[in-house]
């Protein structure tokens, strides 16, 4: 009898572990599903299902959104945590440029019926703790240097290719009208890296 009781007893145990397991999962699943990049594209998808020269421009634009929103938080973080003078001046410049980009980018993104994320994105907080969580001082200064070098890089190279291969005619202008202001923060920031190195 006590036997038996130990083996039920057991089976309960082991079925809460599973329902706690699986409980943790789909929260786990619910809170990767809020991420504001998906559920932009989620939209995006649906509404633009049978036009893949939308889905196409609908894609740039999330990324673009993506970015502006994370250059945004990380150049408020750079001009309050920054030790280096230019550091901070470079961290207000991206938050002036950045936020000049997503007001440009919103009315043609809503004339388009583009979702766009609406706060920053879980690649950008990755991106943001590990600048914030690792780094003091000089070490955050190159670090974020080295971050800046890296994502500017990226976005001339993704803003040159949406210039001439976005299908709407507005998003290629504004796309262009954006690169030479990328190509002078991807200079700045070497120039800067240069700086913090020294």
């Amino acid at each position: 009898m006590k036997k038996r009781t130990r083996t039920v007893g057991r089976a309960f145990f082991s079925a809460a572990i599973l329902s706690l397991f699986f409980g943790f999962a789909s929260c786990k699943n619910e809170n990767k599903a809020e991420d504001t990049k998906e559920v932009a594209e989620e939209q995006n998808e649906q509404t633009f299902d049978n036009n893949d020269a939308r889905e196409d421009d609908s894609e740039f634009l999330v990324a673009a959104a993506e970015n502006d929103l994370m250059e945004i938080e990380i150049g408020k973080l750079a001009a309050s945590k920054g030790t280096h003078a230019e550091v901070k001046s470079f961290g207000n410049m991206l938050v002036a440029d950045h936020t000049k980009s997503a007001n440009q980018m919103k009315p043609f993104a809503e004339k388009l019926g583009v979702a766009l994320p609406a706060a920053i994105t879980e690649k950008g907080k990755d991106r943001y703790n590990k600048l914030n969580d690792q780094k003091q001082g000089a070490d955050f200064d190159k670090k974020f240097a080295d971050m800046m070098v890296e994502d500017h890089e990226n976005a001339v190279k993704k803003m040159q290719k949406a210039s001439e291969d976005a299908n709407d005619p507005e998003v290629k202008a504004w796309a262009a009208s954006m690169v030479p202001t990328l190509q002078a923060h991807l200079e700045h920031a070497k120039t800067l890296k240069d700086q913090v190195n020294k």
